[in-house]
Parts: structure tokens; C-alpha cells; sequence
């Protein structure tokens, strides 16, 4: 039997390849275009090669941000993982509770981002702020406009906030699509929960995982709205992650070349950590 093939999918397809092309594509080739040439205005450029690039990979500015950013996704990711995980497995399987229970998690992901840096800015405050003046009640001295590591601890609280709930929800997907036979063979064995956990449901979860690790590190390592609006990168440069680091460049100072080359090199950073953490997670669930 001949199999009939219909290629009128690729008519609606289509638009969705020109949508690319126009927001993806072509800046990309614009900021490739900027990062090998040098301008001193009026439209007129110069070829620079990859000076650009020599000078951003070694510029101690860039090493600091990128350090920065490696750190603070390192320390969300060590936090949301476990802690989505733990609340994911608390949340009921039946009854009103699971909707109340999805419905608060899924209130912080609603929040615009600049709406959540401006909340936390607020109550973060060490006068007027309800954490702020909560903090400085017990007795430690804390102010995140000044002390860079209250700073680090404001940001790392409203992102554990904020994007928590990302994981609690694929965890409980994953969890809710456990075919229950297994637990009732697991019951009928005396299994006790640890054993339940590890046995069953960690290894159901491990796709799952795989895309709440991929999709928080890519989030948190490309962190600017919340970051900007909350601390401004400072106080100093405690909190200027590449992302500030880099707007700071094009903006900022103006470097075009300069900002479009480290643009690059971010996103390269990204595209390999993000593949590596894929290979690495796909292929201890495939053995």
C-alpha cells in the first residue's frame, strides 16, 4: 500500500519560519555584522575583525560578570531543584486542594518581571520594607542598597520565589502521570516512601528534571529585568551579571563592537552550558 503524502502542512508552517527569520535571524546577522567592525559615525565603518572578541575575552570586567552569573544560577538551581521537588511531592493528588494548591503556585509566574523586581525592591527596603525591617528587628544588620551580600541574598529570595513554582509545576505533572499500578505493587512489597521516591518516582522524573534544570539555568543565567529594576547591578558591581554588564556596554558607554561581540560570546556560553547540562542528564537516563 503506497503511503499518500501531503505537504499542505508546510503551508502553515511557513509563516512561523518567516516569523524567525525576521526576530531571530537577521539581528542575529546584525550583531554579527557590528562585532568585526568599527565605527566612528555616520554610518561609516571600518573593518575590525575579531578584535572585538580578543578584547572582550580578555577583559577582567567580563571574567568578573560571567563569574557572577555562573554563581548566582548555580546557587538558584542548587535551591529551586529540590525544593520544587519536595513541594511537588507534599501537594495532594485529589480534592479542592489540588486547585488551590495550582492555583498559588502558579500566581508568582503570572507577575511581570519588572512587577517583581519593583515588589521586592519595596520590601526588601531596610526602612519601610516589610523584610527589610523584619531582618534589622532580629538584630543582623542588613541593607541591600550597601552590603553586597544582603544583596545577593534579596536577589537569590526573590528569584527562588518567583520561578519555584516553574518546578513545583512540571514535578507534579510528572508525578500526577505515575500510573498508579506501580504504587500498589510498591504497597504490596511493605516499600517505604524513600524507597517509593527512589526507586519510582525519581526515575519517572528524570525527563521531567532534565527540562526544569535546562529551562531555570537558561532563565537564571539570562536574569536582566528583575536584577535591573531590584539593584541596578550594584551596590557597586555586587550584582552586575553579564546580562547588566552587557546593556551597560551598549547603552551605557555606547561600544557597539564591543557590546556585539560579548553578545555572542554570551550567547555561545549559553548554547554549550545548555547542551552539555542536556547530554550529560540524557545519557544517565538512558543508562
Amino acid at each position: 500500500m503506497t503511503k499518500t503524502v501531503n505537504n499542505k502542512a508546510w503551508v502553515f508552517v511557513l509563516p512561523v519560519f518567516v516569523m524567525v527569520a525576521f526576530n531571530a535571524i537577521i539581528p542575529l546577522m546584525t550583531v554579527v555584522n557590528f562585532s568585526v567592525q568599527e565605527t566612528f559615525g555616520d554610518n561609516v565603518f571600518f573593518w575590525a575583525g575579531v578584535t572585538w572578541f580578543e578584547q572582550v575575552l580578555r577583559s577582567d570586567r567580563f571574567h568578573a560578570a560571567l563569574g557572577r552569573q555562573v554563581a548566582f544560577s548555580a546557587i538558584v538551581l542548587a535551591i529551586e531543584i529540590p525544593l520544587g521537588l519536595a513541594i511537588a511531592l507534599a501537594m495532594p493528588r485529589k480534592g479542592i486542594g489540588v486547585s488551590i494548591c495550582l492555583v498559588l503556585m502558579a500566581l508568582p509566574l503570572l507577575i511581570p518581571w519588572n512587577v517583581v523586581g519593583a515588589m521586592w525592591n519595596i520590601l526588601a527596603l531596610p526602612d519601610i520594607g516589610l523584610l527589610g525591617k523584619a531582618i534589622n528587628a532580629l538584630g543582623i544588620e542588613y541593607n541591600y542598597t550597601r552590603q553586597p551580600y544582603a544583596a545577593w541574598f534579596t536577589m537569590v529570595l526573590m528569584d527562588v520565589w518567583h520561578w519555584t513554582s516553574l518546578v513545583v509545576l512540571l514535578c507534579y505533572a510528572g508525578l500526577v502521570s505515575i500510573p498508579d499500578a506501580y504504587y500498589q505493587a510498591a504497597k504490596v512489597d511493605g516499600a517505604r516512601a524513600w524507597a517509593v521516591f527512589r526507586y519510582i518516582q525519581l526515575p519517572k522524573l528524570r525527563h521531567v528534571l532534565t527540562i526544569a534544570i535546562l529551562l531555570r539555568f537558561m532563565d537564571s543565567f539570562m536574569i536582566y529585568t528583575e536584577a535591573v529594576v531590584l539593584t541596578g547591578g550594584g551596590p557597586g558591581n555586587a550584582t552586575t551579571f553579564l546580562s547588566i554588564d552587557l546593556v551597560k556596554t551598549a547603552l551605557g558607554q555606547f561600544d557597539l563592537g564591543p557590546a556585539a561581540a560579548m553578545s555572542i560570546v554570551y550567547f555561545l556560553i549559553i548554547l554549550f552550558l545548555s547542551w552539555l547540562f542536556y547530554t550529560l542528564m540524557m545519557r544517565n537516563v538512558e543508562s
